[in-house]
């Protein structure tokens, strides 16, 4: 734990081991923090809080600069850590920490911009609406993209004068310790500060009475359990079963090509991976005839080898709750036509696989597997797609492969998601911000309006003379 300044392994007594997905190998040991702990990080962050608040916005945007290059610098090591704690393939875990340096970036240029906007009021009087900093602000971070994210929720809130406590996921915490090393080696003492530990250890904070604002990326129950423990504003990005809508005249073995990318890129461990898959009759057999050979093709392996395409999933626990809903379509009538079935050897290796003849009441595609997995339904037209597409309890993303731009306009007026994607699975302008919606989360998540998300409006009336 880092709390104000001072580097410690908590006062707790339980520890637990990570392991590398891909081997079984140890990476390391990890204490978990208990009640004090939590406590004495929080009072860390509300101790320098007033001095971070009151230090000027473009002070604020030149440290958090310092804190990008602090990062860029041990990119390759950052990265080398997500592979060995999660198995993401190495070029992909790169990627992600210098996505991670970009939102370091982009949050320093954007914070000293931020500010309110004046009113129309009285002659003898000033009116205005300022944006202060709430105080200390809990970030509980996910394992699949660990850099990235945490980059953009600390970063927000540092730049605009909060102080934090970051609670890294257990499955990639020596990840998060050396983060957050680098950024509060840029920064004053107390204003980013760092528990370690499992579900215990995140509940602790969430509810910790000290935390103005709890930001969390992650699972919906984790997000459901801390809306409900949690005093402070929560900002949720949680779960999702976000649907690919195929339409006919599209190209099958590009739709395929989009389809293989959005389930199987990183494992299916995307926060807005493709969940289920719509495909109209005219072109289903092409479509699902090219997704078959993408998901056979794919090279799997271990995360530090250049040429795998699709590491390991990050646990055997987790490789076991996707292989029972995999299994549970399979029983319930779904085709396995690739994949399917646990690959004998070490690792937490999962194929790809590709189900047919799905039905929308299976958890395959109710629910997020968060896999390798693309279950398929074939439908008789882009109206029972949409239809199908928009009956989920989640609302986090959603893809349409369309080349009827009507049809284009009415999928994203219509569909009930933070995130439409039209003709690409991934992608977009940078700065986008959307909010989640149903039990995929609430409040916005990254771009300039996360700013907005770490700040309390204030309204001032200033008469200039007492009468």
């Amino acid at each position: 734990m880092l709390a104000g300044g001072r580097w410690s392994g908590g006062t707790g007594d339980e520890a637990f081991t990570v392991s590398d997905p891909a081997t079984g190998d140890p990476v390391g040991d990890v204490p978990v923090c208990g009640d004090a702990d939590v406590e004495a990080a929080v009072i860390a962050a509300g101790e320098a809080a007033p001095g971070w608040a009151a230090t000027a916005a473009a002070e604020r945007g030149t440290a958090l600069h310092a804190a990008a290059r602090a990062v860029e610098e041990r990119a390759g090591e950052l990265a080398a850590l997500v592979t060995a704690e999660m198995g993401k393939p190495a070029d992909d875990a790169l990627g992600g920490v210098q996505a991670g340096v970009a939102t370091l970036r982009q949050y320093a240029e954007l914070g000293p911009l931020h500010g309110g906007r004046s009113l129309q009021g009285g002659w003898g009087a000033s009116d205005f609406m300022v944006r202060e900093p709430y105080g200390v602000v809990g970030v509980i971070t996910p394992w699949n993209d660990p850099v990235a994210i945490a980059c953009g929720l600390v970063g927000a809130a540092v730049v605009t004068g909060n102080t934090v406590v970051h609670k890294p996921s257990e499955r990639t915490p020596h990840t998060g310790a050396l983060l957050v090393e680098l950024l509060a080696g840029a920064l004053p003492d107390g204003v980013v500060n760092l528990v370690s530990g499992d579900g215990r250890t995140g509940e602790a904070l969430a509810g910790h009475p000290g935390l103005d604002v709890v930001a969390h990326v992650g699972s919906t129950r984790a997000g459901r359990r801390i809306s409900e423990v949690a005093a402070a504003k929560v900002l949720l990005e949680n779960g999702g079963a976000d649907p690919l809508i195929v339409d006919e005249g599209v190209d099958p073995g590009w739709a395929a090509a989009q389809a293989a990318l959005g389930c199987f890129a990183n494992a299916g461990q995307i926060c807005t991976s493709v969940e289920r898959v719509y495909v109209h009759e005219a072109v289903a057999d092409e479509f699902l005839d090219a997704l078959v050979r993408r998901a056979r093709a794919l090279r799997m392996g271990p995360g530090s080898d250049a040429s795998t395409e699709l590491g390991p999933l990050v646990d055997e626990r987790h490789r076991t709750q996707v292989h029972e809903q995999v299994e549970k379509a399979v029983a319930d009538g779904a085709r396995p036509l690739a994949g399917g079935r646990i690959p004998d050897g070490p690792g937490c290796f999962y194929p790809a696989t590709v189900l047919a003849d799905c039905t929308d009441d299976m958890a395959v595609m109710a629910e997020e597997t968060f896999g390798p997995v693309a279950p398929v339904r074939v439908v008789g037209s882009f109206d029972e797609a949409l239809d199908a597409a928009r009956r989920s309890r989640y609302g986090l993303a959603a893809t349409v492969l369309t080349r009827d731009l009507a049809r284009a306009q009415r999928a994203w007026r219509t569909l009930p998601v933070g995130t439409v994607k039209v003709n690409a699975v991934f992608g977009g302008a940078p700065g986008g911000a959307a909010t989640p919606r149903r039990a995929s989360g609430r409040g916005f998540g990254y771009g300039p309006e996360l700013l907005d998300e770490m700040t309390a409006v204030k309204v001032v009336h200033l008469l200039a003379e007492p009468r």
